[in-house]
């Protein structure tokens, strides 16, 4: 059975959501990131991402890790790449040219995107001894462009790839959905807007958000 090693607090729920997507069993083991906690070397502290027993399965430390059928995967856009083509459907690619486009998509939004969403997350939307007006106007500025560029990629049929809801849109909207704290981002590209609202209304985003909502926060 697939194992996924996290949080729905965290980027696993990208895997969460995928697996649900495709109705997938799992085994979900939490593990918690050690900055969350007040003394991670703690006798009592729960397994979380210093833990050495989970860094014999991820020895970089962050979460979510995979365990399926023997293979061992980090990284979680990586993860949900494997996951749809191993299960196939409409999420998966149909052929090669789909599978790059939805690899491409995928590292565009963690090289171009999710380091700005971060900032805007954290320094606008985050804990009140965390925010920094500066820092997160930055995050803003820096994103315009990249949202100009996804904006125009949606305008032929809603979707990253051939015209379907598939994990493309789903890596990518867990990614700009860091950035729901800008709505001004949102305003200035209303196919981002609508797109990302579609993503959200999905059953399976839904069902992963209860429980990232039921969380400790």
């Amino acid at each position: 059975m697939l194992t996924i090693y996290g949080v729905y607090r965290s980027r696993a729920s990208r895997n969460y959501w995928l697996a649900d997507e495709l109705n997938i069993p799992f085994q979900s083991v939490p593990v918690i990131q050690a900055y969350r906690l007040s003394d991670p070397g703690a006798a009592d502290a729960p397994l979380h991402t210093r833990s050495k027993q989970f860094l014999k399965i991820n020895p970089n430390g962050h979460i979510p890790s995979m365990a399926d059928d023997g293979l061992a995967l980090h990284e979680s856009l990586a993860i949900n790449l494997y996951l749809a083509k191993k299960h196939g459907g409409p999420l998966a690619p149909a052929d090669l040219a789909e599978d790059g486009l939805m690899s491409m998509w995928s590292l565009w939004a963690a090289n171009e995107v999710e380091q700005h969403a971060l900032q805007i997350l954290t320094h606008r939307a985050g804990k009140p001894e965390l925010r920094g007006p500066k820092l997160a106007q930055a995050g803003v500025d820096a994103l315009r462009g990249p949202f100009a560029v996804l904006d125009q990629a949606l305008a032929e049929s809603g979707h990253l790839v051939g015209g379907r809801f598939t994990v493309a849109d789903l890596n990518v909207a867990e990614v700009v959905r860091y950035a729901m704290g800008a709505p001004e981002l949102f305003a200035e590209a209303p196919r981002v807007k609508a797109w990302l609202a579609a993503c959200h209304a999905r059953p399976a985003f839904k069902a992963m958000m209860a429980k990232r909502d039921a969380e400790p926060a």
